[in-house]
């Protein structure tokens, strides 16, 4: 007598062609949704995984917890950045199955990305597709023919789209294929490595559209000065000024907890101050 031994086989969940679809239209129209200086593209993330965790998870719970990921600030290039909302619903598949992932994987991997993508995207495509796109409009519209525009209008969203949609759907690939090698010693050497571009990339963006200076300086009696505090603080280290309000909204946001929002309104009020008792200098003339 033969006996059979027969086991059941649990399906892993997978997210579906549509859903995806869906997932990426959601990012394509909607990734500067509610738009603002202390979300950014929050609320347009939110948007595109809704659709994701909703098909995932069952119940309702376990989606509120899975959407808590993705409530973090995110800032990217978003025609290149849709490589990384790919990845994480890639991962975030894998975390709906069991597989080692949780919420701080995904989110550590979606925060160390943003900056490095948002550098080679806006060299890539702001600083040079766009204008090489506009040149070619541009010259296309001599003596006033609406050629040019229709080319720019055309051509653009054409790239955009379909550029976008394999981003996204290669990063989708990568999250999937890539669980095992992320939770590794070589994924946890990756996401510090891109830990530190990131850092690199935040400072190099500091360093070149934050400039703070002072414009105090003391006179003798003749008018002639003798003293002044910006090359004093140049002499000991250039950009000191620019480094300490950095440092000090670091501080305010990452030790006080005191939101974007806030923090602008309280350099708005150093400002103002600052030109009040001539510390600032706006260059403005009556």
């Amino acid at each position: 007598m033969t006996t059979r031994r027969i086991f059941k086989i649990t399906d892993r969940k997978k997210i579906s062609k549509k859903t995806l679809n869906k997932a990426f239209h959601h990012w394509y129209y909607g990734h500067l949704t509610c738009f603002s200086q202390e979300h950014m593209q929050t609320f347009g993330y939110l948007t595109s995984m809704l659709p994701i965790v909703e098909e995932l998870y069952d119940k309702k719970d376990d989606q509120k917890e899975a959407m808590k990921t993705y409530t973090a600030f995110f800032n990217t290039e978003p025609q290149l950045g849709s490589i990384i909302v790919g990845i994480t619903a890639g991962l975030e598949e894998a975390k709906a199955n069991g597989d080692a992932v949780d919420g701080e994987t995904i989110n550590g991997m979606r925060a160390g990305l943003m900056g490095p993508i948002a550098g080679i995207g806006d060299s890539l495509i702001v600083g040079t597709l766009i204008p090489i796109l506009l040149g070619i409009a541009l010259g296309m519209s001599t003596g006033g023919s609406p050629v040019g525009a229709i080319f720019y209008i055309i051509v653009w969203n054409l790239i955009a789209y379909f550029g976008m949609r394999y981003l996204f759907f290669r990063g989708y690939e990568m999250g999937d294929k890539a669980v095992e090698f992320l939770v590794g010693a070589q994924g946890s050497a990756i996401r510090k490595a891109i830990g530190v571009v990131g850092a690199m990339v935040v400072g190099g963006v500091a360093a070149t559209w934050v400039n703070i200076s002072t414009a105090f300086e003391l006179k003798n009696a003749s008018g002639k000065t003798f003293l002044s505090l910006q090359k004093q603080f140049d002499s000991i280290y250039p950009g000191l000024l620019t480094v300490l309000f950095i440092l000090l909204c670091w501080w305010l946001m990452s030790k006080k907890k005191i939101s974007a929002i806030n923090t602008m309104l309280i350099l708005v009020a150093i400002a103002f101050i600052g030109v009040l008792v001539g510390f600032f200098n706006p260059g403005l003339k009556y």
